[in-house]
């Protein structure tokens, strides 16, 4: 069985329901994993994704903040969700598959404009909410599992558009890059995206800043699917859904999927 997987900061599941719509129409993976969501579980429109095959959900909702879901079209199980750094978020949300499969979907803490604790509690946060991942993967080591999510960083040098630029800026200091290598270290976590697209610039977020955002190309890779060794050499079929990014009035970062036979 070829399990498809795709994982979207969607910034408002309400505001771009049609926008999810059209994802689950033209792309049709058996698995969703949305951030930001924005609403309460009982508001997110569930109707018209159930309409389009997706029967199955499991989430975290908070009122204009935050909120992470998972949606399928095959059977799927609460497993359950952690508040890393006691934040009182709704940044985690985990599945279990038929299978025995566990899906986990994060969306990280972005860490404010400045990338230091002792002037910006949010990055204090940011960097706690990472420890506190890393010593949960640590103590808790996952198997047949499957991470994915808005992890707010970009590890590389090509997975930004200006390495020496943006070492200074959060998401892609060095500080912010250890806490997240500690983490998938501690887990054992495979980057399955980067395993199959080894080399050359990956972006899966844009800023709305940039007007012509698409020719300046100023992005960087803040979205992320990895799996463990047990079943990483399974994964195959990794791509970024650029052109998302350009759908009306679109989030800022674009959908990132992978394949997996199980």
């Amino acid at each position: 069985m070829t399990l498809t997987i795709a994982t979207w900061n969607i910034n408002s599941v309400r505001l771009r329901e049609g926008l999810v719509a059209r994802l689950l129409r033209e792309e049709a993976p058996d698995v969703l994993c949305l951030q930001e969501c924005k609403s309460p579980v009982e508001a997110i429109p569930m109707q018209a994704f159930r309409e389009l095959g997706y029967d199955h959900i499991v989430a975290r909702g908070q009122k204009g903040y935050n909120g992470v879901a998972i949606l399928s079209r095959l059977p799927l199980m609460d497993a359950g969700s952690e508040d890393f750094a006691q934040l009182g978020h709704a940044r985690h949300v985990a599945a279990r598959m038929e299978s025995g499969l566990v899906i986990h979907n994060l969306y990280v803490p972005a860490g404010g404009d400045v990338p230091d604790r002792a002037e910006n509690e949010k990055f204090g946060q940011k960097l706690d909410y990472l420890t506190e991942l890393r010593d949960h993967f640590r103590w808790q080591k996952p198997d047949r599992a499957i991470l994915v999510g808005d992890l707010n960083i970009a590890p590389r040098e090509d997975d930004v558009w200006n390495h020496k630029s943006l070492l200074k800026i959060v998401s892609h200091t060095p500080i912010e890059v250890e806490h997240l290598e500690a983490a998938r270290d501690a887990g054992d976590w495979v980057d399955v995206t980067r395993q199959d697209i080894p080399d050359g610039p990956l972006f899966s977020w844009w800023s709305y800043r940039a007007a012509e955002w698409d020719v300046a190309d100023k992005g960087r890779r803040l979205d992320h699917i990895w799996a463990t060794p047990d079943i990483a050499g399974a994964a195959h079929g990794s791509r970024i859904l650029r052109e998302a990014r350009g759908w009306t009035q679109p989030s800022d970062h674009a959908p990132v999927f992978a394949s997996f036979d199980l």
